[in-house]
């Protein structure tokens, strides 16, 4: 028999249908579910919605913004407590109790464990490494790693900005300032895609290079322009390539 948790799972969704459903379907076979699970897609989409309906799921559309799309998830949720995903992560399946725990054990937040999906390899390991190693020195946590939190201190933290980039940034900060925000040790699966299809390290190089002009002030709207156009450069670079 199910058992339910008091957790809601808030999913954003924007051209990444399959892997939404694909990662419902992974959940739903777990023996402890979520009291929700709320999907929050960047676009109508009536094979999502038929499939959320199928599942057991809301489903809610809005404009396409990460920020604006997770916090339209929590304001529709009712559970005590928010965890939100990303659409291609691959959580544990003791995620849930994973949570339950922290809270027992009077967390009141945090995030799970970066590691990469699939066949093990330096590159991964490495830039794991980096990663765990950036959040240790005081640097914040991303979406990617399944953050989770009281539905208050959502709220009472101001929840995720309305931008498509650094919409967890200030939330983070404030969550760690006003309470126990914690870093489980179980993993979380994070789809290597985005390294594999830029390279390692012009991917990693582009990500710092956007945090750092995030902290200098420079608008989240207008990096994520930019992100755009760096991503259409690359493309454009790899089909002339192909021609050759």
């Amino acid at each position: 028999m199910k058992k339910f948790s008091d957790i809601a799972i808030i999913i954003p969704v924007f051209h990444d249908t399959s892997e939404c459903c694909a990662l419902i379907n992974y959940i739903r076979s777990w023996e402890q579910q979520p009291r929700e699970i709320i999907v929050i897609s960047g676009e109508e989409d009536t094979e999502l919605y038929g499939f959320c309906t199928d599942n057991g799921c809301a489903y809610y559309s809005t404009h396409a913004c990460r920020g604006a799309q997770l916090d339209m998830g929590a304001k529709f949720s009712t559970a005590p407590i928010l965890w939100f995903l990303h659409a291609d992560s691959t959580p544990h399946y003791s995620s849930l109790s994973d949570i339950t725990t922290a809270y027992k054990e009077e967390c009141d937040g945090g995030h799970f464990k970066f590691k990469f999906t699939g066949t093990r390899s330096w590159k991964k390991i490495f830039f794991e490494y980096l990663v765990s190693l950036r959040i240790r020195l005081g640097g914040i946590p991303y979406g990617d790693q399944g953050l989770f939190m009281g539905r208050k201190n959502y709220f009472n933290c101001g929840g995720f900005y309305h931008q498509s980039l650094f919409e967890e940034v200030n939330l983070v900060r404030k969550l760690r300032k006003k309470s126990r925000f914690r870093s489980l040790k179980t993993a979380i699966g994070v789809s290597p895609r985005r390294w594999q299809k830029k390279g390692w390290i012009k991917q990693s190089l582009i990500n710092r290079s956007l945090a750092i002009r995030y902290i200098l002030g420079v608008p989240a709207e207008q990096l994520a322009l930019r992100y755009d156009q760096i991503d259409s450069r690359l493309k454009l670079n790899k089909n002339q390539e192909t021609d050759v």
